[in-house]
Order: structure tokens, then sequence, then C-alpha cells
């Protein structure tokens, strides 16, 4: 089968698309032959090797964390799934290499396919989607009525947060790029602002601010009401380590404040994001779709910044 692999640190053009063995499904796994899968432009810092004192991967590493497609084969004792059966799901926990053309994954990595979504189009949706459930519900109780500050409204997590923000009843405001305020906007969003011409202390307070940005979050907290709650998924990426350790200190000292976590859904979550999904409370934000053999240039255009929601890899072309 064709997967992406990459043998060394370095910049896009170490990514590969290789010829290797299809994997066989182990006990509890189930083996999926994919459809589509989303660019995460968290693996850019660790495929950059920037993150190596933290990520020690074993070469050759995968890329991909999340994936639409069909029960291909079950493992031993695996009883819940049928082949031929659409799903979607995310690979474990700090692991990779969803753009293959199979993957085997732990039976509970899985929920079954919005039946309102075709395949190639889901695919943006599994890590973005419980990523964004997690920091509302979980991480920031966010409460109907509450104002709600998404910052990188227009990325892959951000235009999710913007949509699910007001499905749960939250008056959204959404920065993001001047050409996207429109977009922004039709997500759901009750104002839309040009994060290059809005300064923090141009806000009002909010209950909840979702950060997809990194940086100044000083500043962004201190727009935050007595009680509001600040959930922080990214980081500073040119200085990545010491924004890491600088805002996990913070959350430490201040838990009720600054909320951070690793995305690693439940079962229970993917199955509450298929439920979205086919309620119409999220529908893919998708900016182009590629094929796997265009995967450096899609990293290059990760890196240079400006996506509107996700690239998608289809493992179809």
């Amino acid at each position: 089968m064709r997967a992406v692999q990459y043998h060394r640190f370095g910049p896009p053009e170490v990514l590969r698309v290789e010829e290797v063995p299809i994997p066989r499904p182990g006990p509890g796994q189930v083996l999926i032959e994919v459809r589509a899968a989303s660019v995460d432009a968290g693996e850019l810092a660790i495929r950059a090797g920037r993150l190596r004192a933290l990520i020690r991967p074993r070469f050759p590493r995968g890329l991909g964390g999340d994936f639409t497609g069909r029960v291909e084969a079950l493992g031993p004792g695996v009883h819940a799934w049928q082949t031929g059966q659409e799903v979607w799901g995310l690979m474990p926990h700090f692991a990779s290499g969803a753009i293959a053309e199979y993957v085997t994954v732990p039976e509970q990595k899985l929920a079954p396919a919005p039946k309102n979504l075709d395949l190639l189009d889901a695919a943006a949706l599994p890590a973005s989607g419980t990523t964004a459930l997690t920091a509302l519900t979980d991480k920031a109780n966010l409460r109907t009525g509450e104002r709600l500050l998404v910052r990188g409204a227009a990325g892959g997590v951000g235009s999710l947060t913007v949509q699910l923000g007001k499905a749960l009843g939250a008056h959204v405001t959404a920065l993001a790029g001047a050409r996207n305020l429109d977009w922004v906007t039709d997500l759901g969003a009750d104002t839309a602002l040009d994060y290059r011409t809005t300064r923090p202390q141009d806000l009002g307070r909010f209950d909840v601010i979702i950060d997809v940005v990194g940086t100044d979050l000083a500043a962004y907290r201190a727009r935050l009401t007595p009680a509001g709650r600040m959930v922080a998924l990214a980081f500073d990426q040119k200085r990545i380590l010491t924004s890491i350790a600088a805002t996990g200190l913070r959350a430490a000292l201040s838990p009720r404040r600054l909320k951070l976590f690793s995305n690693n859904p439940s079962p229970a979550r993917i199955a509450e994001l298929t439920t979205a999904a086919e309620a119409g409370n999220v529908r893919p934000a998708i900016d182009t779709i590629y094929p796997m053999s265009d995967i450096a240039e899609v990293h290059r255009r990760l890196e240079a910044g400006g996506v509107r929601g996700k690239y998608v890899i289809d493992l179809h072309r």
C-alpha cells in the first residue's frame, strides 16, 4: 500500500509517499481502508524537529491523525464492527499514520461515519471536531447565553469551534483574516473582526476564549470576565518549547482561568461528533482537497498560513 512517511526531521521535502506492507489488525484492532484523511497543522513542528526534546519518534514516521473509511478486517475479539461499514476515527494518542491507504486502530477510536456526509468531506472533522467539542464542553463548560471569543476562527479547529459554540447557544465573536470575515459569519459568528486591525484592548469582555493562535495570551486573558475561562489550543511556533512551558505553568497556577489539554477523545466523544454532524450543528470546512503525492506542498501551504478550514488528502487520487 502507499503511505506518507519521513525518515528524518526537516522541511516539507522530507515527506515521501512510500510502498509499505498492509498492516494486520491485532487483538482489539480494526483494519480500515482509508477514504480520506485531514492534514494536521500540529504536525508541522514535529516534522521540523522543533519538538524533538519532547517527542522522539522512531523513524520512519507516518503522518496524519484522523481519517474516514470502511472496515476492511477485524482483529481477534472485535465484535462491534462489520466489514464494509463506513466509519471515521482517530489514530491512538500521540500516534500518526492516517495518510495511508490502510490503517489499523483500536476499535475504541472509531465511530460510525455521519450518514449525511460524504466520506471525503467528513474527513475534515474527526480530530478538529472532537478538539472543539472537548474545549467548549469539558474544559470551558460553555453555557447558553455566554460570550465566546474564538481566536483563529478560520482554521480547522477554529471554524468548528464557531459552529459548535453557536449550536451551544453562545454569542460568538470570531477573530480571523479580513478575507474570511464573511465566511466565518456564515458559519455562525455573531461578530467577525479582522485580527490584524483589532487589538485585544479594543474588545469587550468574554466568558470563554478559545485560542488557536498561541501568541499574546496574557493580553487576551485580560479580556475575560471575573469568572471567565480561556482554553489554549496552540503555542507560539517561533518559540514553541518556551511557549509550552510558560503556558503550562500559567495553567497550573490558574487552573480555573487557563486550561490546556491534549486531545485524546473517548469513544463517546467521537460518537457525539457523529450526532452533531448528523444534526447539522457542524459541517466540514475544507479549503482544498489534494492527492497524497502533494503532501509536501500541503505542508508548505500550511506553514505559509491563511488556510480556510482544513486541507484534506483524497486517498483515491
